[in-house]
């Protein structure tokens, strides 16, 4: 059984999602892949893991880096594993690009290269949004690109944590906007 529960947050409703003791997904109302994962045979129900989510919430819209992660399940591909967890490291107001995450995986796997094309479709699946921070993945030279949740909402994640942004932008065009 999937179990959800919903919170309101400054920059939308936020719907959580467990099979059981572990975060599974964390979703923008309306964002891109939401649908395809919450099945209609979910219970709203508040089990403790969705507790101790809104506590990481309310700190981290509350202005403040939370000093926790939520009991979290990555699912996924083994390459969308890495991904995740390389996004993990991201420090709080730090941004990394989708080719620094690249080359990351190209080392822990020892080869050369590694496609940050292939990464962005990793980081546009990512089902646990905001706690696995994804609106913290930039383009190369700064450009911001490619939030499920949309261009809106990652900038705002991103002066919430004032993060620098004078050398970020929206491009003028793209297919990630």
């Amino acid at each position: 059984m999937i179990y959800t529960y919903d919170y309101n947050s400054p920059l939308g409703k936020i719907t959580m999602a467990s099979e059981g003791e572990m975060l599974s997904g964390l979703w923008f109302e309306g964002q891109k892949y939401f649908a395809d994962t919450i099945k209609s045979e979910s219970e709203k129900k508040l089990l403790p893991v969705f507790d101790e989510t809104i506590k990481w919430l309310d700190i981290y819209f509350g202005g403040k880096e939370p000093n926790f992660t939520p009991k979290i399940s990555i699912t996924g591909t083994p390459f969308k594993k890495a991904v995740a967890k390389i996004m993990l490291t991201i420090p709080y107001g730090k941004t990394m690009t989708y080719g620094e995450i690249a080359q990351k995986i190209a080392k822990q796997k020892g080869i050369e290269k590694m496609s940050a094309q292939a990464v962005g479709g990793a980081v546009g699946h990512n089902s646990i949004s905001i706690i696995i921070p994804c609106h913290r993945v930039v383009g190369k030279n700064g450009s911001l690109t490619g939030y499920a949740g949309g261009i809106d909402r990652k900038i705002e994640l991103l002066k919430l944590e004032k993060a620098d942004m004078t050398n970020l932008f929206i491009p003028k065009k793209g297919t990630a906007l």
